[in-house]
Order: structure tokens, then C-alpha cells, then sequence
């Protein structure tokens, strides 16, 4: 697969979504997600299920028992119209313990038209039990 060198503006377009992203799933933004996310978004679960964008979006509309969410290390490979975005994250539990997220990548259609899209997001946690909601 050849990976083609991002232009500033696909880039910086591409962490913006990535942020937006974290800061939708802090907040509970399921309006932000309706825009940025594509018709065909999946989204594995860190206990393996899979939801479909109805589905996510009817999980994100709950809010999260987690606070200080934040995406480190973040990477973006842009192949053709697709990038995948890996990041690791970090949060802080209800219980004020720092819990470190596994590789979080997710794939965004990068240069398919004027804005990107989020098409796929797998969240692995780390540690016994974790969870992110």
C-alpha cells in the first residue's frame, strides 16, 4: 500500500477531527459526532462489539463516567483518500485514578471531499475492567 506525503492543510484537518473527536466523546456531542462521522461508521467497543453509527450514536448520547480524556503520541498515515490516526490516551476514572488507553487508530477519508470524515474507530483499553463509559 503506497503512502502518499499529506499536504499541511489534510493534516491539520485531519488532527482537527481527531480533537474534535476526543472532546465529542468527553462531552457527550453527539451533534458534533452526527456531522463528523460517515454514513458506514463502525466503531469497535473495548469489550469487542461492534456498533454501527446509529448504535454509536446512541451510546455517545450517555455520558461518560471518565473526565480529563486526552489523545498523545498522535500519528497520521495518509494513503490515498484514507488516513488512519493513532493515538494513545489517557483519562481520569471516577475514582480520580489515571487509567492509560491502549493504540486507539481510527480511519478518516482524507481527501474524498472538503471535509473529512470519521469511518472507523477501535478503542482498546488497558488494565483489568477498563472501560471508557
Amino acid at each position: 500500500m503506497q503512502t502518499t506525503t499529506a499536504s499541511r492543510s489534510d493534516l491539520d484537518s485531519l488532527l482537527d477531527l481527531n480533537r474534535d473527536y476526543i472532546k465529542s466523546v468527553q462531552a457527550s456531542d453527539v451533534r458534533r459526532f452526527d456531522e463528523i462521522l460517515a454514513d458506514d461508521f463502525l466503531c469497535t467497543n473495548p469489550d469487542g462489539s461492534l456498533v454501527d453509527r446509529a448504535g454509536f450514536l446512541k451510546q455517545t448520547a450517555r455520558p461518560v463516567g471518565i473526565s480529563k480524556l486526552e489523545a498523545h503520541d498522535v500519528t497520521v498515515r495518509i494513503m490515498g483518500d484514507v488516513a488512519i490516526i493513532h493515538a494513545r490516551t489517557t483519562y481520569t476514572r471516577p475514582d480520580r485514578a489515571v487509567q492509560a488507553a491502549g493504540a486507539m487508530p481510527h480511519a478518516s477519508s482524507a481527501r474524498a471531499s472538503a471535509t473529512c470524515a470519521c469511518i472507523d474507530r477501535s478503542i482498546r483499553t488497558s488494565g483489568a475492567g477498563a472501560q471508557l463509559q
